[in-house]
């Protein structure tokens, strides 16, 4: 691995002259900057950020933490993240908490150790955890947290009832997000909203989980609870998709005497037959305005819009019925 003083050596400055170039402290003459970018060049040569970043007092990493990185909702955030750090010249150290409260403790600890700059989370960690470092929320949103990014949950709520309202439905249930997460809560309510001002009776069906591998049991489960339900509001596209493979297995028509409608938009969902009807969230978006947001903060020391709501859109597929069939 190439060294700071063999840059030196070849651009025949000091190191410390070759430091302040680097890492824009102190004077350096122009022609000094110049030999010291050649050899950088000519050496392949790539600062150690750790040790940059203890030198400073700051660093160019930011620490990502997600729930479940096999949820197939997480990996677009992170990718919408990524992007949005690369471009404000930051690089990302992800950390998959995988619903594990030690595990984000863990990581939280090791993001310490590797000075980072600061955090973006979507999960539901305690605020204290995060002590000095600056954070963002993503999706997972506390209603008294100032800097966060998330997704219209309470239209997208009523969206997905509306949907189904429309659809001619005999027995409905709402499939509850885990109670853990604040925008289970909101998208239920708007679902309700709906529900109620039609005068349609409902009932609910509380998961513990959005994690992928509780997935095809929950799905058994709620059809032995609810063995003549025809129309299902689903917590997220992951669980709809473990329901309507169960539906079909008991030989439930899809969507003639049984439909559902999902929440995310996963590529998986337009990608089956039927096709999922969903609410769509801008999962890509959501990472890299939550990446913006942090960065202005870390940059300006201040931001105009802390809280940033985007937009949810309904996708409609094979999995419901049209709106004049019986």
């Amino acid at each position: 691995m190439t060294t700071i003083k063999e840059v030196a050596k070849l651009a025949g400055v000091s190191v410390a002259t070759v430091s302040r170039a680097l890492n824009n402290s102190g004077y350096v003459s122009e022609d000094a900057r110049k030999k010291v970018e050649a050899a950088v060049k000519e050496l392949n040569f790539y600062p150690n950020e750790v040790a940059r970043s203890l030198y400073q007092k700051k660093s160019k990493l930011i620490g990502l933490l997600l729930p479940d990185i096999a949820n197939p909702f997480f990996p677009l955030i992170a990718k919408g993240v990524e992007d949005g750090v690369n471009q404000r010249g930051y690089s990302l150290l992800l950390g998959n908490v995988e619903e594990d409260l030690e595990k984000e403790k863990d990581y939280l600890k090791i993001f310490s150790q590797n000075n980072i700059a600061g955090v973006i989370s979507a999960v539901q960690g305690n605020t204290k955890d995060f002590q000095n470092m600056p954070f963002v929320l993503l999706d997972r949103v506390k209603s008294d947290h100032d800097f966060a990014v998330h997704s219209d949950d309470y239209t997208g709520g009523m969206m997905a009832a509306e949907t189904i309202v429309a659809r001619k439905p005999k027995e409905i249930v709402i499939m509850v997000g885990p109670k853990e997460v604040p925008s289970s809560a909101v998208r239920l309510a708007g679902n309700q909203k709906v529900l109620k001002e039609s005068h349609l009776d409902y009932q609910l069906f509380q998961t513990t989980s959005f994690k992928l591998e509780e997935a095809e049991e929950t799905a058994e489960q709620f059809l032995e609870k609810f063995p003549n339900v025809d129309s299902v509001i689903a917590s997220n596209d992951v669980y709809a998709m473990a329901v309507m493979k169960e539906a079909l297995k008991r030989g439930r028509r899809i969507p003639e005497d049984f439909q559902i409608i999902g929440y995310d938009d996963m590529p998986f969902s337009r990608m089956v037959y039927p096709g999922l009807t969903t609410i769509a969230q801008p999962a890509y978006e959501i990472g890299y305005k939550g990446a913006e947001l942090l960065c202005d903060i870390l940059e300006k020391g201040f931001v105009e819009n802390s809280r940033i709501q985007l937009p949810v859109t309904l996708k409609i597929r094979e999995s419901v019925r049209k709106k004049d069939e019986k």
